[in-house]
């Protein structure tokens, strides 16, 4: 924070003005007892503007009651004068403040991420705590020079207890830093999201110095530790925590290294969690004995929702005993095992026991090539009439697969997202996925990056808008299909029109083409008009004159439509994208 901003910021609530006059005038009628109490303590007591000022404030309902009590005192008169002159000051500095970093001050949330706040600003936000009763959330995540300095903000944290979302992501938080938020803890009771995601401090044997603060029945719900450096300590520390943790529903612990032992002390603690709903283990290193470990302890957790074990390369040939307690989980809605190295026989483990999965909604397999050969026996089995999520990119998907897809889209009525790219065989095929679909579809999102799709493919495309199939659409990725001719695209940008719901279209080249737009500029150029839920729009690789550069900006300006497109390009001979 700037010193000078700041001294003239102070020294402008100092200056008497004329309202100061006035309110002197006014507060000859306080008694002497109060005129004697120190400005400051005055300027620091916590109260909102007169319309606002009885809603959701324990302080200023304490002062009230003590008020009334004072009134049945010979000699005692109310005056409210200095609350509001208070409240006035305090929600201007609080403004000024937030202000200054390019944010929205709001009351009930305080977000200063990416803020690059200093210890200076710190030391001043804490300051302002006390003008912030109502504040629930609070977000300084993405500041480097918040860690060291947490304690000046965690001994002013009784001002906010209704506090319910702390969030300190990526701030470099240090030991110090960990106990002085664990002692604050008593300070805001009604927490239930705690982000510390991204600071190498909480690991290395640091997370105890919060855990060991935390008390039995905490109202915590979400606990994200994303990327931390957990080390087995901290995972014994976590282990030991759970059982004071009742309440949790979600824990992210995805990207920390997790031994079997860790692994064996943790989930040997999930027990204590009967209502945690969601569980994250992403790229946690889990190996074939982990997915065993795991296993056995699901049946602890019977209201398990969402398992993300995605990016666990060495997990590949353990997904039989954790799907043998899949059945023990009835309400699992969403499974994530994308880049596991899956085999066939994790494959078909999981299509044993789909049909007892009645709840599922999202599947993700994506990434594991054995998909490909599995995909007709894992669709037989799922609840298809229930599933929103299907990613099935870079699975190696056969022309039998490609098939079989096609017959289950008949039956995939809630299906939200498709996710076919960087599979060759839906090139040339791509009708028989899109004629399934009704003007009744609900599908939001549709991935066919890297398809080898051919102009007819696109021409489908264009047929499936046309009859209102993809009038929900939000998410449409053409990219790196270069073999797609100048008749496909204007085709289909003559009858975009229908996707009226469009928010981000790309149909961007690979790095090492560079084609002319010329051939259906025009066709893109009158349909954007329509398209009136567009934010963004990548050409990437396109070359374009600085002449139609400059019509598609400003079209794109007058929507504030996000293009991302190469400066400069030069067309190459057309070929293979």
């Amino acid at each position: 924070m700037d010193s000078t901003e700041s001294t003239k910021g102070k020294e402008s609530v100092q200056k008497r003005s004329p309202l100061d006059l006035i309110m002197n005038q006014l507060r000859r009628k306080a008694s002497f007892t109060e005129r004697k109490k120190p400005a400051v303590g005055r300027l620091f007591r916590p109260s909102e503007s007169s319309d606002k000022r009885n809603v959701g404030i324990p302080e200023v309902k304490e002062s009230e009651a003590s008020e009334g009590k004072e009134n049945n005192e010979p000699g005692k008169e109310i005056n409210d004068t200095d609350d509001e002159t208070g409240s006035v000051v305090g929600w201007g500095r609080v403004k000024q403040f937030v202000q200054k970093l390019g944010k929205t001050p709001h009351s009930q949330n305080l977000s200063l991420s990416h803020c690059d706040l200093t210890a200076t600003d710190v030391v001043e936000l804490a300051t302002l705590l006390p003008f912030l009763a109502q504040l629930e959330v609070m977000d300084l995540s993405w500041n480097d020079l918040v860690g060291g300095s947490l304690k000046a903000l965690t001994a002013h944290l009784q001002h906010v207890g209704n506090l319910r979302v702390l969030k300190l992501c990526s701030c470099r938080l240090t030991d110090q830093d960990l106990t002085a938020l664990g002692e604050a803890l008593d300070c805001i009771p009604l927490i239930e999201v705690l982000d510390l995601s991204w600071n190498v401090g909480v690991g290395a044997g640091n997370f105890r110095h919060l855990t060991e603060h935390l008390q039995p029945q905490s109202t915590l719900k979400e606990l994200r530790l994303v990327d931390c450096q957990l080390s087995e300590t901290d995972i014994t520390a976590l282990s030991e925590a759970l059982p004071m943790l009742s309440s949790l529903e979600e824990l992210d612990l995805s990207n920390n290294k997790l031994s079997i032992k860790g692994m064996e002390n943790f989930t040997s603690s999930l027990g204590s969690t009967p209502h945690l709903k969601t569980l994250k283990l992403s790229m946690c290193g889990l190996r074939k004995d982990s997915l065993s470990v795991l296993g056995q302890a699901l049946r602890f957790i019977p209201a398990l929702q969402h398992i993300d074990l995605s990016c666990n390369k060495e997990a590949g040939g353990g997904l039989t005993t954790l799907t043998t307690n899949l059945v023990l989980l009835p309400h699992l809605r969403s499974l994530d095992m994308h880049l596991c190295c899956l085999t066939k026989e994790d494959v078909l483990a999981l299509v044993q026991v789909a049909p007892s999965l009645k709840d599922l909604r999202e599947l993700d397999l994506s990434s594991n090539k054995s998909v490909g050969d599995t995909l007709q026996n894992l669709l037989q089995t799922l609840p298809l009439s229930q599933i929103t999520k299907l990613p099935l990119n870079n699975c190696a998907l056969s022309a039998h697969a490609c098939n079989a897809l096609a017959t289950a889209l008949q039956m995939l009525k809630q299906l939200e997202r498709l996710n076919l790219s960087w599979n060759k065989c839906v090139g040339e095929n791509l009708r028989q996925f899109l004629e399934p679909l009704q003007p009744d579809c609900k599908l939001q999102e549709l991935r066919l990056s890297s398809c080898n799709l051919t102009t007819e493919d696109v021409l489908h495309l264009e047929s499936a808008c046309q009859r209102g199939a993809l009038s929900h659409l939000k998410q449409l990725d053409l990219s790196y299909n270069g073999s797609v001719g100048d008749g496909g695209w204007t085709s289909l940008f003559e009858k975009a029109a229908a996707l009226k719901e469009l928010e981000e279209l790309d149909v961007s080249l690979r790095p090492s083409a560079s084609l002319s737009v010329s051939p259906w500029l025009p066709a893109l150029l009158e349909a954007l008009p329509q398209l009136s839920s567009l934010t963004r729009l990548s050409l990437q690789h396109w070359a374009l004159s600085s002449a139609e550069r400059e019509k598609l900006e400003k079209i794109l300006s007058k929507k504030n439509v996000i293009l991302e497109c190469d400066r400069l390009a030069t067309p190459t001979p057309k070929a293979a994208g």
